[in-house]
């Protein structure tokens, strides 16, 4: 494998092969595809779905039903909530990066016969998408492997309808400021690096090499200015927001936790 340092170009391309390869492994959360007892509770009215880490997302966050409603799951495949949003009603489309990942999308709803729609794109450019096409943009933690948020958002505001709704979830960029290295190995807790973060930019060649080797991603920490002030500026406005902190389902802690919660989730509304 190449040492040499990739470029911003590269990122889709290299996090779309540790998605596959993730998916391949088996062993991680957002990964494994929802049950066949979710799905069916999700029928009956009662669907239960996460943005962020495992807290589920408030009922009122959503409209007060999901029938008909045009609803795109933003880098939100794996099997996970576009089938339980379909089963609940809604005409769902998932768009994301990782093949493997859509494929679990496409079993559960060839296999419960949910309708749902797979497009393989970059989150940040949703050109395939028509202007004012969807009621409803859910966007889970993922826009920590973009190597800029603000067009992600941009790209929401123009494919939602007037009046449509934005739920977003992202890391808290606080997550991203240590020293994840020294805090695995000794527990320490180290300030290390500024705001906004890039893998591309703090990481050698050779460690960028080692994480390829290993199947991770690469990952970007964005500021609250284009986390949230992305938002406003592309036009949205806040309606709601919650905190959560990581569960320990999710796997080993960060160097946050305990301390701060891990992720921030949004609930946004494109004016009429």
């Amino acid at each position: 494998m190449s040492t040499q340092r990739p470029k911003p170009q590269d990122v889709r391309a290299i996090n779309r092969e540790a998605w596959n390869r993730q998916v391949e492994s088996g062993t991680n959360l957002w990964t494994l595809p929802v049950s066949a007892e979710q799905i069916a509770a999700a029928r009956a009215g009662r669907f239960e779905v996460v943005l962020t880490g495992l807290d589920p997302v408030p009922r009122e966050w959503f409209p007060h039903s999901l029938a008909g409603c045009d609803l795109l799951g933003l880098a939100a495949s794996g099997g996970q909530q576009g089938p339980i949003l379909a089963a609940a009603g809604a005409r769902v489309t998932v768009f994301d990066n990782s093949p493997a990942q859509l494929a679990r999308d496409r079993a559960l709803s060839d296999q419960h016969d949910l309708g749902i729609r797979t497009i393989e794109g970059d989150m940040a450019d949703l050109s395939e998408l028509s202007d004012a096409s969807f009621d409803l943009v859910f966007h889970p933690v993922s826009n920590l492997f973009a190597v800029d948020v603000r067009p992600v958002w941009r790209e929401a505001y123009r494919v939602l309808r007037p009046g449509g709704l934005l739920l977003a979830g992202f890391m808290n960029p606080a997550v991203f400021v240590f020293d994840w290295p020294e805090f695995e190995k000794s527990g320490e807790r180290k300030l290390r690096f500024r705001l906004p973060y890039s893998d591309l930019v703090e990481r050698s060649a050779d460690e960028i090499a080692r994480l390829r080797e290993r199947g991770e991603p690469l990952e970007f920490g964005h500021t609250l200015t284009d986390q949230i002030g992305g938002q406003l500026d592309a036009g949205f406005f806040l309606t709601a927001l919650y905190e959560s902190e990581r569960s320990a389902e999710e796997g080993e802690p960060s160097p946050v936790t305990g301390h701060l919660p891990e992720y921030i989730a949004t609930r946004a509304r494109k004016p009429d």
